[in-house]
This record gives C-alpha cells, structure tokens and sequence, in this order.
C-alpha cells in the first residue's frame, strides 16, 4: 500500500468519527498550551533579568576598584574596600588604581574598553536651590561607547577646557531649598525651579573649608566657585530609575584638571594619602571601568584582575547563579504543564483502542487480502500522530494567545515600565513543543497499533 493511500485511510478514518477526534484533540491542545505557557513563563522571567542586567551595564562589562590593604577611603559618596584576601598576596599596602594599573588592565585579552572613573562629590547651586552631585569623570571615548541615551543636548566634545556635564534624568529630583520646610521633591512631588542645561551652575568642590566657613568663629574664608555648565540630560522621567540616573558625568581630564589646580598642595578629596598624611604624587582612580569582547570571555578576564590584587565585580557572575535558579523554576513549570499533555496523551491511547474495536472486521478484511502487516501499524500510528500534530498547532496558537494575555494583564497592573517580559515564546519552543506533540500522540498510539497487527484475520471477520 502506498504511503499517500495510508494518509488518505488515515485521515478518513479520522474524520468518520469527528466528535471523539475532535475532544482527543482538544485533550492535546490543552496539554500542549500548558506546558508551553508554563516554560515561557520561566523564559520570560529570564529574559527580564538579562534585558535588567543589560540596562544596568551590560553582560561583558566588569567593574574594577582598588584591592589589597585593609583600610577604607571615599570618593564621590562611594566607599571603596580594601581586603587584605581580595589581593591574595597578604599584603597590607593596597593595590591602587593608577595609570600604571589602568595601562596593564589595557593590555590584557579580549579587553576592548578600559576607562578609569574618578569620583567626587560637589555642592551645586542654582538660584535658591543647591543639591550634592557624584561626578563621574570618564573617557570621553568610552562615554560615546556606553550609549548612554540623550533626552536633550549633547555628549562632551574633547579639546575643551570646561567642565561640562550629562546629567541622569533623576539628578533634578536631589535639588532643594535649604531655606525652606517644603523637604523637596520627595515630599512635595513637584520638582524644583533649576535648569540643568540653559544655566550654570556654581560648584564648590571644597566642602569642609565651605561648611567651616559658616562659623563666623572659625575665621575660614568661604572656598572659591566654580562654574560648571550642562550639555547633556539622559531620557527618563523623575521616577524612572536607570543605572545612571543619579549620576553626572564629565571628561576625566579636565576634572582631574580642575581638582589639582583646585586642591594644589593639598589632598584631594577621595584620595588616599602617604604614611604621613600627605598627598600622593600619582592621581588614584575610584574604580575603572572594563568592556570585554564576548561574554564568555568575562569571568576569565575577571579572574585575572582579581589575580593582579585589584578588585572586579561582573553582572555575569551574579547572572549564572541566578540562572540555575531559573533552570530550576523552568523544569519544575515544565514538569506542571507535562501532567497535562500526559493525560492528553492517555486519551490519543483510547482513542485508538475504542477505533480498533471499532474497526475489528474492516482490519480482518484488510489482512486477508494480503496488506502488509506494517501498514497496519503504519495507518494507525499516522492516525495518532495526526492528532498530535492537529492538537500541538492549535496548541501553540492557544499558547501564543495566553502569553499576550498575561503579558497585557501583567502591563496594565505594574505599568510598562515596570512589568518587562512574563511571558516570551521563542520560536525553538514552538517546534519543539510541535515535534513533542507528535511523539507523544504516536507513542500513545502505539501499543494500539501493535494489537491491531496481533488480531487474527478470520476472528476479527466473523466480528459482528
């Protein structure tokens, strides 16, 4: 027997009976749906975490700071540790980031950016308002490879000798009226009066001499401003957090300018001193930033710094922990939405059984004019694999319509800001769960074929 006159047998056989098809196939579509919204629930929750980690600096970026000693510095607000065992050397005296270190993090593999970050912290006032800014100076090479996203303005161009800034779009919210109650924009909920971009501002990187100042007593002369004006304001809204929301960044030259002439002969803010309490002769950077060319690449890297006595923290070793979490909330969803094709499966299994008795004498009949034993097998498991293939189709369609659902739901409940990704359906999952459908409904039909084969052409044609 030809195979399309099986396929023609098999799909007529089908249709003869078209209610009981079509409850089997329904049992399929329902299995099918489940286990496939199951498992894109665990894809989606992955998904959201990868596209978080990617707007908070990316898979292939690692930080590095200072490592080795057992002492403590600040800079820009940020407190910088240094563990005697991050160095694994047991030295006491740290491993600071200079531009001899910046130079052999350069010079490693697969690193294709490398930019020191030198933090500070000002007091910044406009008008009547006055705010404390966390500085950033960086490579304005490497500031142009971040992409960092331009509501309004423009990036620092090099060749200037101004102190020029981008502002994170929640930078605004921090500004206040130091002669008012109001308590700013947090209690208020109205941002204040200050234009980052059309109007200076006046910075005073001297703080301690600034507050000291205030005491009449104290005979201080108030430090010097300066003036400092913004190009740039990265997209976002007041309460839409972004890793570089509370952040102002500048060309690391010319603030490195700025704070030697500012602090000359004294000790810069943030920077670590000698055994005696004065200023080192090099400049030591908070932390540095490290792009690598592939992620596979980074936790190697990573371990190669850390070899050096510095410190390196990467989003990707946070991310494998916490994919094996993930791996395990997708097996266990899975494992949820198999129960269901199982029993679907089941049902495909008496299906074929009810048709065999069903059909007793017509396979007596077929038999004695001499068909092949396989075809028999053959028909009956294209029959089962048919509803299989019906039911997973229809299956997925179900699926793909659920997913929008829960994702909509999910949307209109935390907002699109928040919600990101519940459910994602790649299409790997679709075929899979396809050719999964399939097997299933043929395995199903199976034994029911192999009976068919077993019964005895004269007893199945004197069946009434």
């Amino acid at each position: 027997m030809k195979l399309l006159d099986l396929i023609k047998m098999s799909i007529s056989n089908l249709w003869r009976r078209k209610l009981r098809t079509i409850l089997t196939i329904l049992g399929v579509i329902i299995g099918t749906a489940s286990i496939v919204v199951m498992i894109s629930l665990g894809i989606g929750l992955n998904k959201s975490m990868i596209d978080s980690v990617e707007e908070s600096g990316g898979l292939t970026t690692i930080n590095v700071s200072s490592g080795g000693g057992d002492t403590m510095y600040y800079g820009g607000g940020m407190a910088v540790s240094m563990d005697a065992s991050a160095s694994g050397s047991g030295s006491n005296e740290p491993v600071y980031l200079t531009d001899e270190v910046i130079e052999q993090l350069k010079q490693l593999p697969h690193v294709t950016v490398c930019s020191p970050v030198l933090s500070t912290s000002v007091l910044a006032k406009q008008g009547a308002y006055e705010s404390w800014l966390q500085i950033q100076g960086m490579d304005l090479e490497v500031l142009d490879r971040m992409n960092l996203p331009l509501a309004e303005g423009t990036m620092p161009e090099p060749g200037s000798s101004e102190l020029k800034f981008v502002f994170g779009n929640m930078v605004i919210q921090d500004f206040y009226n130091p002669k008012s109650n109001s308590g700013g924009y947090w209690q208020t909920g109205e941002l204040p009066d200050v234009d980052l971009i059309n109007q200076p501002l006046f910075l005073i990187f001297d703080t301690d001499a600034y507050y000291q100042s205030q005491d009449p007593q104290s005979g201080i002369a108030p430090p010097k401003k300066y003036i400092g004006q913004g190009i740039g304001l990265l997209e976002g809204g007041p309460e839409d957090w972004k890793q570089y929301s509370y952040s102002t960044y500048c060309d690391i030259e010319v603030l490195k300018t700025q704070l030697k002439k500012i602090f000359k002969g004294k000790v810069i803010p943030g920077q670590p001193t000698t055994s005696s309490g004065k200023p080192r002769k090099e400049l030591v950077y908070n932390s540095a930033y490290v792009q690598i060319d592939e992620m596979d690449n980074v936790m190697d890297i990573q371990k190669q710094i850390q070899a050096m006595g510095l410190q390196a923290y990467s989003e990707v070793e946070w991310l494998e922990q916490a994919q094996k979490q993930y791996r395990s909330i997708q097996a266990v969803l899975g494992g949820i939405g198999a129960v269901s094709l199982f029993v679907a499966a089941i049902g495909i299994a008496n299906t074929m059984m009810m048709s065999i008795y069903e059909r007793t004498k017509e396979i007596g009949i077929i038999k004695v004019l001499g068909c092949n034993m396989n075809n028999i097998r053959t028909m009956f498991l294209m029959e089962a694999g048919f509803i299989g293939l019906i039911g997973g189709f229809l299956g997925n369609l179900l699926s793909l319509l659920i997913s929008k659902i829960i994702n909509y739901v999910v949307v209109a409940m935390q907002g699109a800001d928040m919600a990101g990704t519940t459910s994602y359906i790649p299409p790997w999952l679709m075929l899979v769960s396809l050719v999964f459908a399939v097997l299933v409904g043929m395995l199903a039909g199976f034994f029911p074929a192999l009976r068919a084969m077993k019964l005895s052409p004269l007893a199945a044609i004197r069946t009434e």
